[in-house]
């Protein structure tokens, strides 16, 4: 099974996009190979959707991600938002796509910057995308966020060491959905976290899609989690997508060997 998701209304489209890093010898200062973390990968993303991307550790998932936000260096290919291509875009002209495209990453212990209150870590976002916006209403707006994720208006006061790994994402949370964006990228978003806390998080980012209509590309190698929240599914395999389509079909009936695998290592309750 090899069939896109969806094209017509996609918010995302990616076309043959490569991202390779040059392994170079420390003495002689010449490459020895090229490590293809992202091989003539192509997907489209629907708008409102969320869309699963599992593989091992090591398969270029989180490579992808960050490509598509310009974190990672894009070696070839095109990504193409809302019909417009961004790949080659400068610092400037990139900028209004970093508000409406933002990430949750994976570790909530290292992800938030521990000499900042939860106050700036979470306004830090509005200061830069909407420099207008006046103190107490940049105060008023992080409270709002905070209440959103299950957090307290008093938090904002605290630091980053005085919360547990789940209340930590949930700010992570409240950070992304600062700028208003319409697609988040989340990055083994749950993976570091209790199994207890993972639901929990996973239903904050369930409910909040369906409330603002965004669009998530949900990264992960937990393939329960993503059975439980994807529409659509992209399996991916040293570089390459080598199965994607809709969730439920894949899960049901895989059809790529590598899915295969992944799927009879999941255990069974």
């Amino acid at each position: 099974m090899n069939s896109n998701p969806p094209r017509n209304d996609s918010l995302l489209e990616v076309i043959n996009l490569q991202v390779h890093f040059p392994v170079k010898s420390p003495f002689l200062r010449r490459t020895l190979e090229v490590v293809k973390a992202v091989d003539t990968v192509n997907f489209a993303i629907p708008k409102g959707k969320i869309i699963g991307l599992v593989g091992e550790s090591g398969s270029g998932k989180t490579t992808l991600g960050r490509a598509l936000i310009r974190l990672a260096p894009i070696t070839a290919g095109i990504i193409r938002y809302e019909g417009q291509e961004i790949q080659l875009l400068n610092h400037r002209l990139f900028f209004p796509f970093r508000k409406k495209i933002q990430m949750v990453f994976q570790d909530p212990y290292n992800s938030l910057n521990p000499r900042l209150s939860i106050q700036k870590i979470v306004e830090e976002p509005l200061k830069i995308h909407f420099p207008a916006l006046k103190k107490i209403h940049r105060e008023d707006r992080v409270i709002a966020l905070l209440e959103k994720v299950g957090l307290e208006a008093d938090h904002r006061k605290r630091y980053p060491h005085q919360f547990s790994g789940g209340q930590r994402q949930r700010i992570g949370i409240a950070r992304a959905l600062a700028v208003e964006p319409d697609f988040i990228i989340c990055d083994e978003a749950v993976s570091a976290l209790d199994v207890s806390i993972q639901a929990q998080i996973v239903n904050l980012l369930q409910d909040l899609q369906e409330e603002k209509k965004l669009t998530y590309l949900f990264i992960s190698h937990d393939l329960a989690v993503v059975e439980h929240i994807s529409d659509y599914l992209l399996v991916m395999n040293k570089g390459k997508i080598v199965e994607q389509g809709d969730c439920e079909k894949i899960y049901r009936s895989p059809q790529d060997p590598y899915t295969q695998k992944l799927f009879d290592a999941i255990p069974i309750l």
